[in-house]
């Protein structure tokens, strides 16, 4: 962004820069373009696409020397007060649509390496932003990377960007993103992970629109002539033919083709010594009239010839001519395809204008057809700079209404909202509303990050159904709404029921919901209710949302009469309870969960019960769930219809995706999920037998009773760091000791296991197990574990080492599920200190 608060892009692949127009449009300044053919880079040099001569590059971005020109020129803005690229817009030639499972072409794969390079600079460059275009299949096709490995393109893309960006992709086709004509693409659009909390992709994609039929589009535009440039619009025009093709195409109707006519003469042919040879009918809208009365086919490169696809006017006898074109592709007029403007070409004579009209329209349409919609980059272009410029205004406004109504004045909250129409997005209001809730830590409710529902968004299945039902069953201030509205915005009818037990977050969301430009073919019920009491009308195809992670009390739970329902009917917790209910009562489930839901025993029932259906997708968020909330979350997408198949696994932290078995990870053998098992995991668990220990932990040791002072009738309270990281004894530390009298450790339940030499202590919480033998003089409190043999067991010196070394630890790590935070020992987890076999014979 530049000092005075514009901002800059780079177009990487740019052709005749008819896409990232859309962006010159919206006052961003072109750093660099790059385009390896001449005759389209001067295309952009005639619309003053960039504001230096040098930041025109034509050549092949696969060169280095070219490579390095556009960092130049990356340089030469930063010291004109550029403080970094805001954007990197990149439509790479996707050569080989080689799918995974289907034959490859390795030429083609490498043709990609084009892709592969754009990645590669956006990496380097690091925007703020990048946009990448490309066919429907783009994400699927095979390319080469410079490791040499075979990949898939879009993992290829959140494998080097995924660590520094929030990415999405969505497949659209542009005619109804506000394009005049059918182009379905994949789009890719990602943020900087800095701005994660307050812009997503999905804010950033155009709007949805119903497409226009072609008369809506050119039904106006002045006939023509045969060989006819129209006097006042150099542009309208076509290239002539043969006249006895006319003939073919002359007594055709809307929607028909030359190739069905009876007569062999009008038919598509060519005369080989005065015989009639008939073409080859390849494609029927080939020598197809088009309908007035229906949307507009997808305009190719050869938009010149009768031959090719969707060409032919729907009354004229002719191809459609360029200003149709660049109408059909949303291209402004004032776009200049020659370097002279429009009221200069009109003034030629008929000469000069067919002289000049002939040397230039077959690049011209050639870029037309390759080219992305301008309205399309357009609209990402606004969408990006309303977004960063509000964010960094909005920031001080937010804080300090935060600070205003945080927790003492929330239920002045609705009434500031009703009074004071702020200039704030959406999003910014559910944040407020969210940090501001009283209530949130009784309700276990709080603010989901845009960014965590923007990557869940990514993982749901699409529906091909005219009408869906969606359920929110815990709402809060309804952070899932707008990308639900993003997400199935092409679907005819769809009705979402949100649900939350908390009027006054029932009343806020209705307040914003205002605010909130809901689409027709949406319809939001509200409903103030617990959904764990709430009667469900219909049957759901989705269920999702961020339910609470709160314990409730027997008594309450015997009044909401769970147990009668549920599989697990042990646990207390909300959230398991709230999981149950959506799986009998919706086809897809979509809930952000505690990751305690993987191991814990608690949660034993409800993983047998997600055993026996199909697990979708495991995210794992770590501890990025919540702001200012230290647990670790998981979303888990489940289809409790079908069987268990494969499970898309991805880790937020390292940005690691892969694919797993279910019943794989699921596995019986072992007491939990292990989501990140692999083959060096089973080598190592092959060595071991597990189940070995009971686990005792001290939860009564305070610091009220414990002491600094070292007496003589004193124990030793042994914690968690004074046992020495490589399992080899323990280590005193100064003022961090603690000892305990006797006679009040004998009131202590762990009193019983002092001086006993059959025990084993652990540290409780920790990345790093470590295992010794009890001490004489000690007792442990709550940070150690004390494991109890459940038969006589005599660990060698090569036992207790081996707990300590980097093969056990990455085991353990794994059977942990790469937890940073949930990982007490307990009656789950004890089961993975397992001893070697060879050791334990």
């Amino acid at each position: 962004m530049l000092k005075d608060k514009s901002m800059t892009y780079i177009s990487l692949f740019s052709s005749a820069g008819v896409g990232c127009y859309g962006f010159q449009q919206e006052g961003f300044h072109c750093i660099a373009t790059n385009e390896i053919l001449e005759k389209r880079m001067l295309i952009q040099k005639f619309n003053n696409k960039c504001k230096y001569s040098s930041g025109y590059i034509v050549g092949d971005i696969t060169n280095e020397k070219i490579k390095q020109k556009i960092y130049s020129e990356i340089d030469l803005w930063k010291m004109h007060g550029n403080d970094r690229v805001d954007v990197v817009i990149a439509t790479p030639p996707c050569q080989g649509i080689s799918v995974i499972n289907h034959k490859k072409n390795t030429k083609d794969i490498k043709r990609n390496s084009l892709v592969v390079e754009s990645i590669e600079m956006i990496n380097k460059i690091q925007p703020r932003f990048f946009v990448i275009e490309n066919v429907m299949a783009f994400q699927k096709t095979l390319c080469i990377t410079p490791d040499n490995k075979t990949v898939q393109i879009g993992e290829y893309i959140k494998e080097i960007l995924g660590k520094d960006y929030v990415i999405s992709s969505k497949i659209l086709n542009f005619m109804n993103y506000g394009a005049n004509s059918s182009r379905t693409r994949t789009l890719i659009i990602g943020v900087d992970k800095k701005y994660k909390n307050n812009i997503a992709p999905y804010d950033l994609y155009p709007n949805y629109t119903k497409e226009k039929t072609l008369r809506d589009v050119i039904y106006n535009f002045p006939k023509l002539q045969w060989g006819e440039i129209l006097s006042n619009d150099f542009y309208h025009a076509f290239r002539t033919y043969n006249p006895e093709m006319q003939k073919w195409i002359h007594n055709l109707n809307e929607g028909e083709s030359a190739f069905d006519n009876k007569d062999p003469i009008l038919r598509p042919h060519k005369l080989v010594n005065n015989k009639i040879i008939e073409n080859v009918k390849k494609n029927r809208d080939k020598y197809t009239r088009q309908q007035w009365d229906r949307f507009i086919q997808c305009i190719h490169t050869r938009n010149d010839q009768l031959a090719a696809q969707n060409t032919i006017h729907p009354e004229q006898d002719r191809v459609f001519s360029i200003r149709e074109l660049m109408e059909m592709m949303t291209i402004p007029k004032e776009f200049r395809w020659l370097d002279a403007n429009l009221e200069e070409l009109n003034s030629l004579n008929e000469h000069e204008k067919r002289k000049i009209y002939k040397i230039n329209e077959m690049n011209i349409r050639q870029c037309i057809g390759e080219a992305v919609p301008t309205v399309i980059f357009q609209q990402v272009a606004a969408s990006i700079k309303k977004a960063y410029i509000k964010k960094r205004c909005e920031s001080a406004e937010i804080n300090k209404i935060i600070s205003k109504f945080c927790l003492s004045n929330r239920n002045n909250l609705c009434k500031f909202l009703k009074e004071n129409p702020m200039d704030l997005d959406l999003a910014s209001l559910m944040r407020i509303t969210e940090l501001c809730n009283a209530l949130r830590e009784k309700n276990a409710a709080f603010y989901t990050n845009k960014f965590i529902v923007n990557e869940i968004m990514e993982n749901l299945p699409t529906f091909n159904k005219q009408e869906i039902r969606i359920i929110e069953p815990s709402v809060g201030a309804g952070s899932f709404i707008p990308f639900l509205l993003k997400k199935y915005e092409n679907i005819s009818k769809v009705i979402i029921d949100v649900i939350d037990i908390d009027e006054n977050s029932i009343e806020t969301l209705k307040i914003l919901l205002k605010k909130l430009k809901v689409p027709s073919n949406f319809k939001i019920n509200v409903i103030c209710q617990d959904f764990l009491t709430f009667k469900a009308m219909h049957r759901y195809d989705l269920a999702i949302g961020n339910p609470p992670f709160t314990k409730i009390g027997k008594k309450a739970k015997e009044n909401l009469q769970i147990s009668q329902e549920n599989y697990n009917k042990t646990t207390n917790n909300l959230a398991a309870m709230f999981l149950e209910k959506c799986i009998r009562n919706s086809d897809c489930v979509a809930l952000v969960l505690n990751k305690t839901l993987l191991n814990n025993e608690e949660f034993k029932d409800t993983r047998t019960l997600l055993k026996g259906m199909r697990i979708d997708t495991i995210i794992d968020f770590g501890r990025y769930g919540f702001t200012g909330v230290s647990i670790e979350t998981i979303c888990i997408i489940v289809q409790p219809q079908k069987k268990p198949k494969k499970t898309i696994i991805y880790n937020l932290k390292y940005n690691a995706r892969f694919i797993q078995e279910q019943d794989y990870i699921t596995d019986n053998k072992f007491p939990n999920f292990i989501i990140y098992r692999d083959a060096q995991f089973d080598q190592t668990a092959s060595q071991l037998n597990f189940g070995v220990f009971n686990v005792f932990r001290d939860r009564q040791i305070t610091k009220s009773i414990t002491s600094p002072i070292k007496k003589n009738s004193s124990l030793w309270v042994l914690k968690a760091k004074n046992i020495n990281d490589n399992g080899l004894g323990v280590t005193h530390i100064k003022n961090y000791d603690a000892y305990i009298s006797k006679e009040k450790a004998s009131k202590l339940s762990a009193y019983r296991f002092v001086d006993n030499s059959d025990i084993y202590l652990t540290p409780n919480m920790t990345y790093n197990p470590r295992v010794i033998k009890n001490l004489s003089g000690v007792i442990p409190d709550g940070s150690v574990a004390v494991l109890i043999p459940k038969k006589q067991l005599c660990l060698s010196k090569q036992q207790m080492n081996y707990f300590s070394t980097d093969k056990y630890r990455r085991f353990y790590g794994i059977a942990r599920n790469l937890s940073t935070q949930s990982i007490n020992i307990d009656k789950t987890s004890v089961y993975f200190l397992g001893v070697l076999r060879e050791t334990n014979e």
